[in-house]
C-alpha cells in the first residue's frame, strides 16, 4: 500500500476555502457530519459540485489518471489522499462496486421546506417535488434521485420522522444525481401538505392498485409526488391527504413496481406533458 497523507493547514490569505473547521468538533459529531461516498460517477460529481467538502481520499493505483484533477487539487489543498488495494476499498465501503475510488465529504446540509419551496420557479411555471414516507432502502433512494437529476425534478423531501440520509451506496446508486437534486426535511410541527399547497402543488400519492391511472388525465404542471417505503407503504393519513391517488397500471402478474421503477415511470410522464 502506499501513502500519500498530508496534513491539512489552515490557508493562507487569498486561498480558495478554509479546509478546517474554526472550532473543535468532537470525533463522534464529526463522523455524523461527513459520509464516505464511492463510484466513479457519483466521485466525480460531487468534486465538481463541491471540491471544498472533500476531506480524503482513496482510490486504487488504476484510477490515477482518472483522478488527476482531483490529485491535484489534494496536493494544492493539503487533503489526504491514498493507494489501496481493491481488497482495501471494499472494507473501507463495504461493497465490491465501489470502482476504484472513495471520497470522505462533508454531508451536504439539509434544505428546510421553505428554503426549498423558495428555490422553485414561481406559480404558474412547471416545477416536480418528490416526497419519501417511510423510504428506507438507499438503493431506492440512489435510484429516484438519478431519475430526479434526469427529468429536472426540484427536489427531494424526507417526512419529518425520516431517518433516511444519503449514504455512500445511494450515492453510487445515483451515479452523480445526488448532487443535481437539492433534499429538503420540514419541521416537526409544519404542516407538509399545507405548504405544498400554498406553493401551488398538486399532491399525488402512489398507491400500489385502486388508484387512477398515472394516464387517465394529464398531471398538473406543479406536483408533488408521494412515495411510501416498499411493503408498509406510506402513512393513511398522508394518503388521506393528497389530491389525488395514482396507480401506474400494468399486467398484474406483479403486485407493483418498486419505488424507482414507480418514480422513473412518473417523472418520464411529467416531463412529457410539461416539456415534452
Amino acid at each position: 500500500m502506499s501513502e500519500f497523507d498530508y496534513k491539512r493547514r489552515r490557508p493562507g490569505r487569498g486561498e480558495p476555502f478554509t479546509a478546517a473547521p474554526t472550532r473543535a468538533v468532537p470525533p463522534s459529531q464529526q463522523r455524523q457530519q461527513e459520509v464516505r461516498l464511492f463510484g466513479l460517477n457519483a466521485c466525480v460529481a460531487m468534486f465538481n459540485a463541491r471540491p471544498e467538502d472533500l476531506r480524503k481520499v482513496y482510490l486504487t493505483e488504476q484510477r490515477i489518471s482518472t483522478m488527476k484533477a482531483v490529485l491535484a487539487w489534494c496536493v494544492k489543498q493539503r487533503i489526504g489522499y491514498r493507494l489501496v488495494a481493491d481488497v482495501d476499498l471494499a472494507k473501507l465501503t463495504g461493497s465490491q462496486h465501489h470502482e476504484g475510488v472513495c471520497f470522505e465529504t462533508r454531508r451536504r446540509p439539509l434544505l428546510s421546506l421553505a428554503e426549498l419551496l423558495a428555490d422553485q420557479p414561481p406559480a404558474p411555471a412547471a416545477s416536480l417535488l418528490i416526497v419519501f414516507d417511510g423510504v428506507g432502502n438507499p438503493h431506492n433512494f440512489g435510484a429516484v434521485l438519478r431519475s430526479a437529476a434526469n427529468f429536472g425534478a426540484g427536489g427531494v423531501i424526507l417526512t419529518a420522522d425520516a431517518g433516511l440520509s444519503l449514504s455512500g451506496a445511494a450515492y453510487r446508486v445515483a451515479e452523480g444525481g445526488a448532487e443535481a437534486v437539492p433534499l429538503a426535511k420540514p419541521q416537526f410541527g409544519e404542516n407538509l401538505v399545507a405548504m405544498l399547497r400554498e406553493a401551488g402543488y398538486g399532491v399525488a400519492a402512489t398507491v400500489p392498485t385502486g388508484g387512477e391511472s398515472v394516464y387517465a388525465k394529464p398531471l398538473p404542471a406543479r406536483l408533488a409526488i408521494v412515495f411510501g417505503a416498499e411493503g408498509s407503504g406510506m402513512s393513511d393519513a398522508l394518503i388521506a391527504a393528497s389530491d389525488r391517488r395514482l396507480t401506474i397500471p400494468g399486467t398484474g402478474h406483479v403486485e407493483s413496481l418498486n419505488i424507482a421503477a414507480s418514480a422513473a415511470v412518473l417523472l418520464a410522464e411529467h416531463w412529457r406533458l410539461t416539456r415534452g
